[in-house]
């Protein structure tokens, strides 16, 4: 099992480049004790450089860690078409504290996982709309998200994060740590 500091740099690393607003994924864990000492010291080594970390849902042994840039997501959910999107859901605001706990509710109460999680990880709007009205089907192609609409610039981005990741992690495994590999805000 890796640690958590090496999750996040194979996991987050287009977000820990400044590429991307945000990164999800599911974190497992033997003890809880441990989890919470590897949070708190990433937590402070990302905070200053404006990554921060929140975990959405905790079910038996695994975390559902969300990695992002609060500038932009803030910039991300002040977009057009965002707050008109997550009032469907019941959001009332896009203010980043509040969407982040209203989306943590939404995780925690719905069957389904809540499909606007795409606008928080900085997906284009027009996907993330499409995607709910398609209910998944008939997408352009997937990558790193489904696309719907512009494919082109999403297969650069796709190519992006990808040559990001390969460069962190290879970077990483050579002595790098987390907080020389972030770049700050």
């Amino acid at each position: 099992m890796e640690n958590l500091e090496s999750q996040i740099i194979k996991q987050c690393a287009p977000t820990l480049a400044g590429l991307k607003t945000a990164n999800l994924f599911n974190y497992s864990y033997k003890d809880a004790k441990v989890l919470s000492w590897e949070l708190k010291e990433i937590r402070h080594k990302l905070q200053d450089k404006g990554v921060y970390i929140e975990c959405l849902k905790q079910s038996g042994k695994t975390v559902l860690l969300y990695v992002y840039r609060k500038n932009n997501l803030s910039k991300d959910l002040r977009g057009e078409g965002i707050l008109s999107l997550l009032k469907e859901y019941g959001y009332e605001s896009v203010e980043t504290e509040y969407a982040i706990s209203k989306l943590k509710k939404r995780i925690a109460e719905e069957k389904c996982f809540p499909h606007e999680i795409g606008v928080f990880l900085g997906y284009p709007i027009g996907d993330v709309r499409e995607f709910i009205r398609n209910k998944g089907q008939n997408c352009l192609f997937c990558g790193v998200w489904k696309v719907y609409c512009d494919a082109g610039e999403s297969l650069k981005k796709f190519e992006r994060y990808k040559k990001c990741t390969q460069v962190y992690s290879k970077v990483f495994a050579n002595g790098r740590n987390i907080s020389q590999l972030t770049v700050s805000a």
